[in-house]
């Protein structure tokens, strides 16, 4: 691996409405202190990633899954000299509970319990629907991602706690950030925020870090790159982009965005404006069974650098009985 450059791909499959795709590999990459609006499924196939997740360093390996739930604070770095290669799903709360209400029995909102799971299986899982998508096969990509997040949330899912904002701390915290969403490309100083608000500068930093987890001038660089990816789905160049959230110039914007996305924007997207421009295919359901038949199902994603497993077959082709605690209609 380590004479490879890093690389990035961060695209969308219009037949996989509501769910962004991602294949990299990593050496020196550090991700900064960020959120997700999706959830994150990140399979790994190489190398090791390390987050800081709720207080702590958490590794994900060759092998196993790193899992973040919508809105929650983390980073990411490489956790060996040769880094970490892997790909990700990233769905939208809607998506996950969809699937979590057709085929699990957990109620409220759902979301992962544990961080890191080691399943190889699932890995596989994560891998096949990128492939499936990269080859138009919208019948196997949607099935795929389906049977991968019921997987994850009966082995892995709970149902997640509503944040409650009953402290004082907590409700400053949440008129702070009300201030900054409204002021975003203007914002005021911490000091003018807290006097706007009627406590002390630290006071506030301390209450806002509790509710968010990073103090407000993180928050709003990150919130700044989620508006700035609107706008590049909406078609606004990355120079109209940057101006209009906030940063002071293009070179600012990619910077930050980079940081977080992990490409930059022009990158980002260039990916949009294909999947508009030329949507995949969707095959008909013949075509799709006589396709995934060509192919033998693998169950571990740990193949040579640079490939993921050839094929997508459906798990229950491959000795995943129907009535198995992880198949989809158990």
């Amino acid at each position: 691996m380590a004479g490879f450059g890093e690389r990035a791909r961060h695209w969308r499959y219009a037949e996989l409405p509501g769910v962004d795709l991602l294949r990299a590999r990593y050496v020196r990459k550090t991700f900064v202190r960020h959120t997700h609006e999706h959830f994150v499924i990140a399979a790994i196939a190489d190398g090791v990633e390390v987050f800081h997740h709720r207080g702590a360093d958490q590794y994900a390996g060759a092998g196993a899954l790193a899992l973040v739930n919508p809105d929650t604070a983390h980073t990411g770095r490489a956790g060996v000299p040769e880094g970490w290669r892997y790909g990700a799903v990233y769905p939208s709360p809607e998506v996950v509970a969809g699937i979590a209400a057709e085929t699990t029995s957990l109620r409220g909102t759902p979301g992962f319990v544990r961080p890191v799971l080691d399943d190889p299986y699932a890995v596989g899982l994560v891998h096949q629907v990128l492939r499936a998508a990269d080859e138009g096969n919208a019948l196997a990509a949607d099935t795929l991602l389906r049977v991968a997040v019921t997987r994850l949330l009966r082995v892995n899912g709970g149902t997640l706690p509503q944040r409650e904002v009953r402290s004082a701390g907590a409700r400053i915290a949440v008129r702070a950030r009300a201030v900054l969403e409204e002021r975003m490309a203007a914002p005021p100083t911490l000091e003018e925020l807290a006097a706007d608000l009627g406590v002390g500068p630290f006071a506030l930093l301390r209450a806002f870090r509790d509710v968010y987890g990073m103090p407000p001038h993180t928050w709003l660089t990150d919130a700044r790159v989620r508006w700035a990816r609107r706008l590049l789905d909406a078609g606004t160049g990355p120079a109209s982009a940057a101006v209009e959230v906030g940063f002071t110039d293009q070179p600012h914007l990619n910077r930050h965005f980079t940081r977080i996305v992990g490409v930059p924007p022009g990158a980002y997207q260039r990916e949009r404006k294909n999947v508009q421009d030329s949507p995949g295919r969707l095959l008909l359901a013949s075509e799709a069974w006589q396709k995934n038949r060509q192919r033998q199902w693998v169950r571990t994603p740990t193949v040579e650098a640079g490939r993921t497993p050839p094929s997508y077959g459906t798990p229950w082709e491959s000795g995943w009985p129907l009535d198995s605690p992880g198949s989809p209609s158990g």
